[in-house]
């Protein structure tokens, strides 16, 4: 009875440090060029999604507010999320990687397993 209810106790801690974790990265992130932002929020499933919420004047890019892209990021480890992640100038979606290291969001995609990735780092919008 006790090992149940220390194990119970144990897997409900882990499912609310997930969920704290998830927390930190929901809300809205400028990107390093500073030519968009994108707009993380839980988007069913433990997963977290990605929306562009802002794109600078004047920059072109064939990018749309509004455009889904992170998807089905869910958490891989410590301040991790893995899932895809849709590039608007190739058209192309990747295996996507999210890491958080204080208040600066890293965001990879990448192909061949993960041997190349292209990295963005982005910070909290104000």
């Amino acid at each position: 009875m006790t090992r149940t209810l220390l194990a119970a106790v144990s897997a409900a801690g882990l499912l609310l440090a997930g969920t704290a974790a998830q927390a930190d990265v929901i809300g809205t992130w400028l990107r390093d060029t500073g030519a968009s932002q994108v707009k993380f929020a839980a988007c069913g499933g433990g997963a977290i999604c990605g929306h562009i919420a802002w794109l600078k004047p004047g920059v072109e890019t064939p990018a749309k507010i509004g455009q889904r892209v992170f998807y089905e990021m869910k958490p891989a480890g410590a301040n991790a999320w893995q899932g895809k992640a849709f590039n608007p100038e190739d058209g192309q979606t990747y295996t996507g990687k999210m890491s958080l290291s204080g208040s600066t969001l890293t965001t990879q995609g990448c192909v061949m397993g993960g041997m190349i990735c292209k990295s963005t780092t982005w910070t909290r919008a104000k």
